[in-house]
């Protein structure tokens, strides 16, 4: 045999030896091909289920809150991606403290010309404090309602329910059935929790006329319309708790209001807001403590009707609708209250009563306030922001003072001091993820009359657990 035949022999023997080989590559080949291959149709199934849960979760929280659009800025404490399963409850904790300085005492705070409001309406206290920290817990409770409790942990080592209330999910038609304690629909920041404003405190128009915000016991009926323009229509009958009304055992409601909202987007990069809300209450003997001209203390008490129109206005804008990088928020409100009735004046409690015996005759009072901030994101985490506050006296006439017999204009101190309260505060803070943030608060407030208030306080805010997306 030749040399020629012999290498052809074995080329062909070392072939035929490979090809098991072969065979068996090709068939690993296969197989992860197969495999690799249902992977990707598992994954875009799951990402279509996905989507689809997205989307009906969108749909329940529309007809539910009525809101626009879920908040498109980013880096917000308390806000998170996701949500809880359909009836495991989901449980947060929002943790916030203050250190401050102020040149004047809080303790005697007071907005000369204002009766006091209730509420927790003066600026933080002095050195560190805690602030209130607030449980929060929501869930589905059945596929017909929803419930939520947020309980205030105050520092003073008290627990205060804030919100307890009820909401359909299945009435339908756009309408909304809330029951329970909660958050007043009206005006635009009154439904926004504390931990959420852009500023520490609340703006001087929601201390004056709402005691820092109104929330209440009853029941909240909301339409949303089925249009492309965002609009709502809301109704509540309240018990009437706190200064703005009083409590009384009564079988009918003690405050209503009406409120309507309208919003929607211009282009792709700004939406808006606006309402126009009122609130009637009728208090009966709304007490507060005074001092007569002689600096005595006093009890006074007002008995009447109360009025208050709030009109808002919203506008956010970001580059495209993404705002990541930067974005903007202008927001106001407008506050005009009139009150009518009787007021009693009553200085027995002093040592040597001034006067030495109670006095009662009509008064009727027409005041008003506004506020309007910015807020800018000019880089990823970081925000600036201006708040502008003014309240205006108006006209008050009181007919224990008119009518001559008794106490005089300067025994009324709070009430017919005509003081035009205002206040400017900016801001700056900085959120390194949506669960965290601290802030820098300067403010000059001149709440009280003849004297400037100047503060600064440090304010941090941290999320822990499951918290839901906040309203528009």
């Amino acid at each position: 045999m030749s040399a020629r035949t012999l290498c052809v022999v074995a080329l062909a023997l070392a072939w035929s030896a490979s090809l098991p080989a072969r065979a068996q590559d090709a068939e690993l080949s296969r197989i992860r091909e197969e495999i690799r291959q249902l992977k990707e149709a598992y994954e875009r199934r799951i990402q279509g289920l996905e989507n689809r849960l997205a989307e009906a979760e969108v749909r329940v929280a529309k007809a539910g809150q009525g809101a626009v659009r879920t908040d498109p800025a980013v880096a917000q404490p308390g806000t998170r991606a996701g949500g809880e399963n359909a009836f495991n409850p989901a449980i947060s904790l929002i943790l916030q403290g203050t250190a401050a300085r102020s040149s004047q005492d809080p303790a005697a705070y007071q907005i000369t010309g204002f009766a006091p409001s209730g509420g927790e309406v003066a600026p933080a206290g002095r050195s560190f404090s805690l602030g209130e920290s607030e449980l929060v817990l929501t869930a589905n409770i059945d596929p017909y309602f929803r419930g939520l409790l947020i309980a205030a942990l105050t520092p003073e080592n008290e627990v205060e329910v804030e919100e307890a209330s009820f909401q359909t999910l299945a009435l339908g038609h756009g309408l909304t059935l809330k029951g329970g304690r909660f958050l007043s629909g009206v005006g635009y920041q009154n439904e926004v929790h504390q931990h959420f404003w852009d500023f520490y405190d609340a703006p001087l128009a929601y201390k004056a006329f709402l005691g820092g915000r109104l929330n209440d016991d009853g029941v909240q009926l909301k339409w949303v319309a089925p249009t492309e323009l965002f609009v709502e229509l809301g109704a509540e009958l309240g018990r009437g708790r706190g200064f703005r009304s009083t409590e009384q055992s009564r079988n009918r409601a003690g405050a209503w209001s009406l409120f309507a909202h309208v919003g929607g987007d211009i282009g792709a990069s700004t939406a808006w807001r606006a309402g126009l809300s009122h609130l009637r209450v009728s208090p009966r003997e709304r007490a507060f403590e005074d001092a007569d001209s002689l600096g005595n203390p006093v009890s006074q008490s007002f008995s009447g009707t109360s009025k208050l129109w709030i009109a808002d206005f919203v506008l956010k804008w970001a580059p495209g609708g993404n705002a990541t990088a930067t974005n903007f928020k202008l927001q106001g409100e407008y506050f005009r209250r009139t009150e009518s009735g009787s007021l009693m004046y009553d200085d027995s409690a002093q040592a040597v009563p001034q006067f030495g015996a109670s006095f009662t005759d009509d008064y009727r009072s027409r005041q008003s306030g506004w506020y309007l901030q910015g807020v800018y994101q000019f880089m990823p985490r970081w925000r600036f922001g201006y708040r502008h506050d003014r309240l205006d006296f108006g006209s008050v006439n009181n007919r224990i003072v008119a009518s001559g017999l008794g106490p005089a204009a300067a025994d009324f101190p709070l009430l017919m001091s005509a003081h035009n309260p205002t206040r400017n505060t900016l801001m700056l803070d900085w959120s390194p993820t949506e669960f965290s943030r601290l802030r820098l608060q300067l403010a000059s407030d001149r709440s009280r009359l003849g004297v400037t208030d100047n503060q600064a306080l440090i304010q941090y805010i941290f999320s822990l657990g499951a918290h839901g997306a906040h309203r528009f």
